[in-house]
């Protein structure tokens, strides 16, 4: 008799133990991927996707101003060699100093963006030539300034570039109230600031003839 009770003891502890180890198998399973208190995680957070760093109006920024901007620099170059004016001089090397490296700047972008600029280079780019920009000059334009000279040549360069300015600035606005970007964004407020000073400056200038 006490080897049947002991026995029986024995099997009832071992059929306890298999049906803990079951139970406790199973809770582990309906619980896999869940965070702590039961909770069930979430698949679609949204909060941890990455967010895209710019939207169409950055690309569009970018791939319009540098034709724009590259029609200034085409214009500043003209400068030398037909004014002896020395503020229009000065006021052309920086066109160029400060628009040349703004277009690598935005050409650096679209490059990571995966986008090409909308240019080829000169001043009959598409957007230059069809004057489908703000303030954008033509191949028209163009001829016609790069032959005149002395007084001549500092009006018509003078109302040119104020007109190109204006045109950039109205671009950066744009962009200000569009973009998402916030390195396009602090570009398109340093345009809208450096381009508004100059178009002062050069308004002084032609009173000044």
């Amino acid at each position: 008799m006490v080897r049947k009770s002991f026995a029986g003891t024995v099997l009832a502890v071992l059929a306890a133990a298999v049906l803990a180890a079951c139970g406790s198998e199973a809770g582990n399973t309906a619980g896999a991927g869940a965070p702590a208190g039961g909770q069930p995680a979430s698949g679609g957070s949204t909060s941890t996707q990455q967010q895209p760093d710019h939207n169409e109006a950055d690309m569009t920024f970018a791939k319009e101003m540098i034709p724009h901007h590259t029609g200034a620099v085409e214009m500043a170059k003209l400068v030398e060699g037909r004014t002896s004016n020395t503020a229009l001089l000065d006021l052309a090397k920086r066109v160029q100093a400060t628009q040349a490296p703004e277009i690598q700047q935005m050409t650096d972008w679209l490059g990571k963006w995966g986008a090409m600029p909308e240019m080829t280079g000169g001043a009959s780019m598409p957007g230059m030539n069809g004057h489908s920009m703000p303030g954008a000059m033509g191949a028209d334009d163009m001829t016609k300034l790069s032959k005149a000279k002395g007084a001549a040549f500092d009006r018509m360069w003078l109302d040119m570039m104020i007109k190109h300015h204006e045109g950039a600035i109205e671009m950066a606005r744009t962009q200000l109230g569009k973009g998402s970007n916030p390195d396009t964004k602090s570009l398109a407020q340093k345009i809208i600031d450096a381009q508004q000073a100059e178009i002062t400056e050069m308004k002084a200038m032609l009173g000044k003839q």
